[in-house]
């Protein structure tokens, strides 16, 4: 009787000693369940057996000894209930607590913790389940490449080529990386970058700060591309404007073999004089050089021009009529505007936050009647990007029945969420569904 009851005594130690070691997780375990609960979520299980089996034998070897399977699974599970309940609730929970912070603090957050997800086991393979959408029906060939579904990320947000993977786990098909300049720069001072919230806006003056070519390229060459991924180039600002296509020369050729198009933004209005490189001389002299090197490569990539929305008619049908005999692949339509127009925002606050390119709703109206030029203009026959306020399902289908063959979100991702190219891809496939009812 003695020694059982020493047994017993060392087996409660034991025990005691393993809910102190795995106290955290419990309590993490506690506060899923809770917070499923509270918020009495639903979730319907379909596809879930085959991921659940593959992630169950994935956490078999991450698991403590002393916590089984089926109790990570379950902790798991929790979690699970948890991401997916507050998908829906990003504009009411998440958005709120991110615009607390500066736009760029909250930016470098949101990155921060998606770099984390891939360390966490099964994460990454999560998010894809609970965003990446059924595209069927929406692939489509675009420049000689295959596109799983028109929607991508506009560059912008994944300035240095680190979060390609990442992004495309959201329903993505292709990013746009950058921009970036042959050598590393700071871009404009702080404060840089301001959101108008009732006007579902952003105004930024960021000045194209990025790593540098060469640490995108370190990055692209140390990490599986998942996704089609289009390296935006620019110059650098202190290089004048009469030697830019050597600084586009030499990004262009350093990232040749690590990316699957090119886009050339030479519209940006952060940085001083850059969009005077629209200008036809100018613009003649990038894209001469550009397709020289291409011809010297045993693969053709896409090279793209992205423009300004405000540049008058004549200007655009100046550069339209260039792209149609220069080799021009296509149009990213269009870039960010210095125009203030129709805002709801004070007059107040827009002079106190001075010059910036300006993106989001306002930019909408300007974009799709670019796009709708710029299709008949060249009778459907140079492929256009449509980029610039599209922050609905809605306006997304609206941009590509104006002829644009993919298009591109920034702001509306930021204002929406993460759902958000999943949901415009469920509208496109609705809409698909519905056409071919109809013609049956």
């Amino acid at each position: 009787m003695a020694v059982k009851g020493t047994f017993e005594r060392q087996a409660k130690r034991r025990r005691s000693r393993r809910r102190k070691k795995h106290g955290t997780v419990r309590v993490l375990q506690y506060a899923f369940r809770w917070c499923g609960e509270i918020l009495r979520l639903r979730l319907r299980m379909t596809k879930t057996s085959l991921a659940f089996h593959s992630l169950n034998r994935t956490l078999g070897r991450y698991a403590p000894s002393s916590y089984s399977r089926s109790e990570m699974l379950k902790q798991v599970w929790h979690f699970t209930r948890l991401i997916v309940t507050l998908s829906p609730m990003y504009k009411i929970l998440i958005r709120p607590i991110l615009f607390l912070f500066n736009p760029e603090v909250a930016h470098k957050i949101t990155f921060a913790l998606l770099k984390i997800a891939r360390y966490i086991p099964g994460m990454t393979t999560l998010i894809r389940w609970i965003y990446s959408p059924n595209s069927k029906g929406l692939e489509r060939e675009v420049f000689g490449l295959k596109f799983k579904n028109p929607v991508g990320i506009a560059g912008g947000l994944d300035k240095n080529g680190e979060y390609y993977n990442d992004l495309a786990n959201f329903g993505f098909s292709f990013i746009e990386i950058g921009s970036l300049t042959p050598k590393p720069q700071d871009g404009n001072p702080k404060p840089r970058c301001f959101r108008l919230v009732k006007d579902k806006a952003i105004i930024n003056r960021m000045g194209i700060n990025n790593k540098g070519v060469k640490y995108a390229v370190n990055t692209l060459k140390n990490r599986q591309r998942k996704v089609i991924v289009a390296a935006n180039l620019s110059k650098n600002a202190t290089t004048p404007n009469e030697i830019a296509y050597k600084d586009l020369e030499k990004s262009f050729s350093i990232l040749y073999d690590f990316v699957d198009m090119f886009v050339i933004n030479v519209s940006c209005p952060n940085v001083k004089n850059i969009t005077a490189l629209q200008n036809i001389t100018n613009l003649s002299e990038i894209i001469d050089s550009l397709n020289q090197i291409r011809t010297f490569n045993d693969e053709s990539r896409p090279i793209l021009l992205k423009i300004s929305p405000d540049l008058t008619i004549e200007q655009l049908d100046e550069i339209l009529e260039l792209a149609m005999i220069s080799g021009i692949d296509g149009i990213v339509a269009t870039n960010t505007t210095t125009t203030r127009v129709g805002l709801t925002t004070s007059q107040q606050t827009i002079d106190k936050i001075g010059n910036g390119g300006m993106s989001g709703a306002p930019l909408y109206a300007k974009s799709l009647e670019y796009v709708r030029h710029i299709h008949q203009k060249t009778e459907g026959l140079l492929p256009i990007i449509a980029v610039g306020g599209i922050m609905t399902p809605e306006q997304a289908s609206e941009m590509l029945g104006a002829g644009a063959s993919l298009i591109e979100v920034y702001s509306g991702f930021i204002y929406n969420g993460p759902g958000f190219a999943k949901k415009i891809v469920k509208h496109l496939r609705k809409e698909l569904q519905t056409s071919v009812t109809t013609e049956n």
